[in-house]
């Protein structure tokens, strides 16, 4: 058993004790909202891992902030995930899509009478958003006129909306009016990647990133003027740093927006005027990555969430006084927060052992009832530090099972790249899969990942994959060293990035892994920036340092392609036929060279795009996964 020492007072990431349950929300202004779950949810399947992936889980609701009673969320409850509405004083809902492939883009209008979402027909997050009366009746498209393409943000103002749309000829930024009274217009059009972030509660003033004079992975914040998008003010990365929103003030009278930075090594807040260029800088004691999330309604305070060794802490920012005051919350991730026009704060929290939750911070109430509270606990995670090359320190999680090791082991590799794996239950609940079959699982947060400073995530810059596949081996040599895993039977597992570093791994250290599995992976780079969508294509170019024909030696190098006939474990190819971001046919052409040199390969692809939304559907992904890799890595009781 791996342990981590006793944190101090200052690292603490929040108590695992569950709040109390409460019938209502007695000092909420919004009651308890009692979500009707599907017949077939209460009669859970075995085994215990699928009644994890089934119980319905849901997101944090939006609300409309001049009518708060008012909010839409979107929830696996009816087998997929869909977007829902909700007005609370009623205690009444309805389903507001019903795509074949899932939806988790639903949102409502400042007003409250105008839900949006967006529309993709196959997965390949190409399409629409189109828009409705809160109360129903016939959608419509949000912005008429618009081409279909890839979205890129939405952000509501005081009546209307700034809208973000990519397609092969570019990334259009549009002002829309909420309530569909006025054509959109658009306020940007550039090759160059933008994205949609935030409007000023008056409508005047429009937040975006984008990548004109740096990259995708280090975009310049702008600040247009709404009416014409003239630039109004700009605050430059110079093409190193970070940076984020955390929205504009509620005080239109002295705009002033949220921004998250990391020149000090490590994400900080710091506010921003952006008429007047002042900037005032909020010096915190604490580690980790601290960013705004949200305002308080009468701009003299901030939401921030830190994370530090992946999980959240949250904090409340007194602007005046400049007081930090923790809020309590449940120790694990915190996916989502905000500040409702009364002050209350929401969160959408869970752990690697419990489902989410929406949380009233402070009373420690839900805001929402379970949706089935038989879920079954999850495997807790460990902390887990390894020494890499030249002395890098990666952190990352075990979820070890029952019983002394060495165990068959699944090294876990995450996606992104610049992403992170949390303590939280979407990611347990895959975890937990495997431990219940006897596997110890090892999730590394290799080089790239976030939350660990600006150093430890530009590792990548120029030098994709190899670090990755480093930091892999580097923690297997310690798990083996502890006597935790057993070298003989290892498999390699991820999805996206984590199925792209998966192949690179089996082909560049085929010694080390008895298994693979590559769940919708990049196969062969070249082809996939050819075929990917225009955002995958932007952060391509900032990671390679340009394109396939701009630098070929580097694409081919780092392309689990060229090393195929090294491949020696039995691997799962798992790719969904309609992805935008890793596309279908590259992967077919690097299953396709695997049967040709007589590896042993299993293809599986089924119709939908990137991500699983359908619960079927990820349940038989994860159960093929199960299935494939028992006989290889034998655990204790197999057979």
């Amino acid at each position: 058993m791996v342990t981590a020492p006793r944190p101090s007072v200052e690292d603490s990431d929040g108590t695992d004790e569950l709040p109390a349950e409460g019938a209502s929300l007695a000092q909420s202004s919004v009651r308890q909202l009692g979500l009707r779950a599907s017949g077939a949810a209460t009669t859970l399947p075995s085994p215990v891992w699928e009644q994890r992936f089934r119980a319905p889980r849901t997101n944090l609701p939006r609300w409309a902030r001049q009518r708060p009673g008012r909010m839409v969320y979107s929830s696996s409850r009816g087998g997929s995930w869909q977007g829902w509405a909700v007005e609370a004083a009623a205690g009444v809902d309805r389903q507001v899509t019903r795509s074949r492939v899932g939806n988790r883009s639903v949102a409502i209008s400042p007003g409250g009478e105008t839900v949006v979402w967006f529309e993709d027909e196959t997965g390949d997050e190409v399409g629409l958003w189109l828009a409705q009366a809160f109360d129903g009746g016939e959608a419509r498209v949000f912005l008429p006129g618009a081409v279909p393409g890839v979205e890129c943000g939405l952000a509501w103002g005081g009546a209307k909306a700034l809208v973000g749309l990519a397609d092969e000829n570019g990334f259009r930024i549009h002002l829309v009016d909420s309530s569909g009274a006025a054509p959109a217009r658009s306020i940007y059009d550039q090759p160059q990647e933008a994205m949609a972030l935030a409007l000023s509660p008056d409508d005047t003033l429009a937040l975006i990133s984008c990548a004109e004079s740096g990259d995708s992975i280090h975009p310049d914040l702008r600040v247009l003027r709404a009416s014409d998008g003239k630039v109004v003010a700009e605050y430059p990365a110079n093409g190193v740093l970070h940076l984020s929103s955390g929205g504009w003030s509620p005080n239109s009278s002295d705009p002033c927006l949220a921004v998250n930075h990391d020149e000090s090594g490590h994400l900080r807040p710091q506010l921003w005027w952006p008429l007047s260029g002042r900037l005032r800088s909020l010096p915190l004691a604490l580690r980790g990555e601290v960013e705004s999330v949200s305002w308080y309604p009468n701009g003299n305070g901030i939401l921030l969430r830190q994370l530090l060794r992946g999980r959240h802490r949250m904090f409340r920012m007194d602007l005046e006084s400049g007081q930090l005051a923790p809020l309590p919350t449940l120790r694990g991730a915190v996916a989502e927060a905000e500040v409702r026009p009364d002050g209350e704060v929401w969160v959408l929290c869970s752990s690697a052992r419990r489902p989410p939750r929406v949380l009233q911070l402070g009373s420690g109430r839900q805001v929402m009832k379970r949706l089935d509270p038989s879920a079954p606990l999850g495997h807790a995670f460990q902390n887990w530090t390894f020494h890499s090359e030249r002395g890098w320190l990666v952190h990352g999680f075990l979820a070890e099972p029952p019983g002394p090791g060495p165990h068959p082991t699944v090294i876990w590799v995450h996606g992104g790249p610049h992403s992170v794996v949390e303590d939280s239950y979407p990611v347990g609940a895959g975890v937990s899969a495997l431990v219940d079959q006897g596997f110890l699982v090892a999730a590394p947060n290799y080089r790239g990942s976030i939350g660990y400073g600006s150093a430890h995530q530009d590792q990548l810059n120029g030098n994709p994959g190899l670090p990755e596949v480093a930091d892999v081996a580097a923690g297997l040599a310690d798990l083996v060293a502890r006597g935790l895993a057993d070298p003989s039977r290892v498999a390699l597992m991820g999805a996206s990035w984590g199925g792209y570093i998966t192949l690179l791994g089996l082909g560049l250290r085929p010694e080390l892994f008895a298994a693979g599995v590559a769940r919708v992976p990049v196969a062969d780079y070249p082809l996939a920036f050819a075929e990917e969508s225009e955002p995958l294509k932007a952060m391509d170019r900032a990671l390679f340092g340009g394109t396939p024909e701009e630098v070929p030696h580097l694409y081919r190098e780092r392309s689990p392609l060229t090393y195929a006939a090294r491949v020696a474990a039995p691997l799962l190819v798992q790719a969904g036929e309609n992805d935008s971001r890793c596309p279908f046919h590259q992967v077919e052409v690097y299953v396709r060279r695997l049967e040709e040199l007589g590896k042993v390969v299993t293809f599986s692809h089924y119709r939908a795009g990137h991500s699983a939304m359908v619960v079927d559907q990820e349940v038989a992904l994860t159960g093929e996964a199960i299935k494939f890799l028992r006989p290889l890595l034998r655990p204790e009781g197999s057979g």
